[in-house]
Formats: structure tokens, C-alpha cells, sequence
């Protein structure tokens, strides 16, 4: 198949990388060449999968007194930062829109790998097992959920694959509450399994202390704020949906939402996306950090193949869990399982992915311009 071409004949897949180091150099240089204003977090005691730096680059474009900020986050979910990168150097590398943003003097940041550990290592969570977008919460009162404790040993066995004894237990625990209550339970967030799935952990991450501090950095002063934040792995392949990133239950946030976005923008708090409502997601955050702005977010949510992403986090999560006892073949066969669930190599699917990320981020620059 011939590769698809951006406006600027770049073929799309030039944009898209093979993992965290080639993705982190793609960004850089073409933050570089767009004239950028480049800065670098680096985490400074660890070290990528290849012994690379692990770092969040963060490119600003346009002006320091630019009353409206548009953000395009990338990896909060480490291993979908694949799909985020390719998005954000394709803008990178857009000439057309890029000259839209500073015709409707919209100023451009784009937040590259905020979990760079779990991009570079293939994990959804950071160097501490935890779950960036259930780690945004007020600390004073961590995620409480019960149901998780009685399916902590059961999602989690010490045998991998599990035996069919464990298969039967789950559907029993599932035919006894329901399909919804289950996920919810596993899925919502929990802060008392640190080897656990979906962990929030219980202190502020170092993911969450930059990207406050970059926010602090980078909001202040402004008047309009809209965030899009890629992620991957739920619903249609190829498909993006758009869902609401302000607080739950926010009626008048979600309808602002929906004037940049369209009708089509849907919120897990109401029960109408293919995500659920969690507890600390990492959007959330701009409401605290930049309270002078009308803020306004959505996920950019990316189907990719026909599978349950859950039997995808399970076995990476029981590696985690009881290190040293898979092969090394299993955990080769794990983590390309998992890298392929999150991220789809394909021209047609990396074509598709960010021909909707472009018109997302053309609805946002027409709407918070001048």
C-alpha cells in the first residue's frame, strides 16, 4: 500500500516511529524545524528500555502573550504514546495549520511522552506501576474501591496463561454482579494494590508534578485553554472518539466541548463512551493549575484491533507481578501483544488516526482564535 501524504506531501508514516528513542528524536527535530521553543524533563535516575534518556519534550509555538492556548498531549499511557508522537509530528511538520494557529493567534504546546518510562518499556503505567490517569487526585482521600480487593488474586494468578479453574471463577464472579459492575470494579482505579492493575498510587507521580508544572508554566495568563489528549485501544479501529476531559458532571464544560468539537463529543460520566468514568485523570488538572482560563478538554480515543484490552493488561501486569518467572521468550510474546493491541502498524490506520487528530485540532484553532 502507498503511504498516505500530510498537506505537505510528507508521507504519513515518516511521522510515526518504532518505538520511544526514534520517537522522542522525530519530535525534537521537527519541533526544531517549526521553530519551536524547545524544553526537556528529564527523569534523571532512570533509563529507557535501549539505555536511552527517558524524557517529556515539551515544544511551545507561538507567541508568550497569546491569550489562547491549544495543548496535544501525547503517552500519558505509555505504550500508546505511539499514536500520540505520529499525531504531534504530523502538526509539527503541517505548515497549513501551523499558519492557522498564528493567523488566529492561538499558541501551540505539545506535551511529548508525559509517561516516557512506560512508552520506552512498553508498560500503560510508569516506573511505580501507576496508572497516570487515576494519579490526579487529592491525595488526602485516595481511591477507595473494595470490589477490587476480592479480583486482585484473580486477574493477577501466579500461573500464566491462568488455568481454567480461574477462567470459570471470574464469569462466576461476573455472572453473580453483572458485566459493568465487573469492570468497574477492576477498571475505576484502586490505592491499596501497588502490583495491582489500574493503581493510582499514593503520592503525586513525577509525570504529575511536571505536567502541573508545565501547565503553571505555560497557562498562566491565559484567557482560553483547550486540551486534546491521544489515547488508544477502545472501540472502533481507526475510529476516534471524542470524549469529555473536564470534571464529572460538568453539563455546561461538556456543552462548551461540544461547540468546538461537535455533538458527537461524548462523556463517560454519562454513561454514552466506550470508556469508562476513572477517578484522576491527567486532563483534569488544568482546572487546578490554570484557574484564570476557560478550560476545555477532550481524549481523542483510538480504536485499534478487535480484542479486549483488559486480557492485554492482564498478562503484561502479571510480569509485573512475579518478575523473573516468565521466559524470555513469554515476556518477548507479551510485550508484542501488547505493543500491538495500543498501536496498529498500518498506513491506512496511522492515515486515518491522524487525518481526525488534524480536524480536531482545526475545530480547536477556530474556535478559541481571534
Amino acid at each position: 500500500m502507498q503511504s498516505r501524504t500530510l498537506l505537505n506531501h510528507t508521507p504519513v508514516r515518516d511521522c510515526f516511529s518504532q518505538d520511544y528513542a526514534e520517537a522522542r528524536a522525530r519530535f525534537v527535530a521537527a519541533a526544531r524545524r517549526a521553530g519551536a521553543q524547545l524544553e526537556h524533563h528529564v527523569q534523571v535516575d532512570l533509563a529507557g528500555a535501549q539505555g536511552e534518556t527517558l524524557s517529556t519534550d515539551v515544544a511551545l509555538i507561538g507567541a508568550a502573550e497569546a491569550t489562547s492556548l491549544l495543548i496535544l498531549s501525547s503517552g500519558v499511557h505509555g505504550v500508546e504514546g505511539f499514536c500520540g508522537s505520529g499525531c504531534q509530528v504530523a502538526l509539527l511538520r503541517d505548515d497549513a495549520l501551523l499558519a492557522l494557529a498564528r493567523q488566529r493567534r492561538v499558541a501551540l504546546l505539545l506535551i511529548h511522552a508525559v509517561n516516557p518510562f512506560g512508552f520506552s518499556h512498553l508498560r500503560r503505567t510508569n516506573e511505580h506501576n501507576v496508572d497516570l490517569n487515576r494519579n490526579f487526585i487529592d491525595f488526602a482521600r485516595p481511591t477507595r474501591n473494595p470490589a477490587y480487593a476480592g479480583l486482585h488474586d484473580l486477574m493477577l494468578p501466579a500461573q500464566w496463561p491462568p488455568s481454567a479453574d480461574n477462567a470459570q471463577a471470574i464469569a462466576s464472579y461476573i455472572a453473580m454482579h453483572g458485566e459493568a459492575a465487573f469492570h468497574e470494579a477492576v477498571t475505576t482505579g484502586q490505592s491499596e494494590f501497588a502490583d495491582g492493575l489500574f493503581y493510582s498510587g499514593t503520592a503525586p507521580s513525577w509525570s504529575n508534578e511536571m505536567l502541573r508544572a508545565v501547565l503553571r508554566a505555560h497557562g498562566a495568563g491565559r484567557r482560553r485553554i483547550a486540551w486534546i489528549d491521544v489515547h488508544t485501544g477502545l472501540g472502533r479501529c481507526g475510529h476516534g472518539e471524542k470524549i469529555h476531559a473536564g470534571l464529572p458532571g460538568t453539563f455546561d464544560n461538556l456543552r462548551l466541548a461540544r461547540s468546538i468539537w461537535g455533538a458527537d463529543v461524548v462523556a463517560a460520566w454519562a454513561g454514552d463512551s466506550a470508556s469508562r468514568q476513572v477517578v484522576g485523570h491527567a486532563v483534569g488538572a488544568v482546572f487546578g493549575e490554570c484557574p484564570q482560563a476557560e478550560s476545555v478538554g477532550i481524549a481523542l480515543e483510538y480504536g485499534t484491533r478487535k480484542t479486549s484490552i483488559l486480557d492485554m493488561l492482564r498478562p503484561d501486569q502479571w510480569l509485573h507481578r512475579y518478575p523473573g518467572t516468565a521466559s524470555a521468550e513469554q515476556q518477548a510474546a507479551i510485550k508484542r501483544e501488547l505493543r500491538n493491541a495500543f498501536y496498529v502498524d498500518d498506513d491506512e490506520w496511522r492515515g486515518m488516526v491522524s487525518g481526525q487528530c488534524r480536524t480536531a485540532l482545526l475545530q480547536a484553532c477556530l474556535a478559541l482564535g481571534h
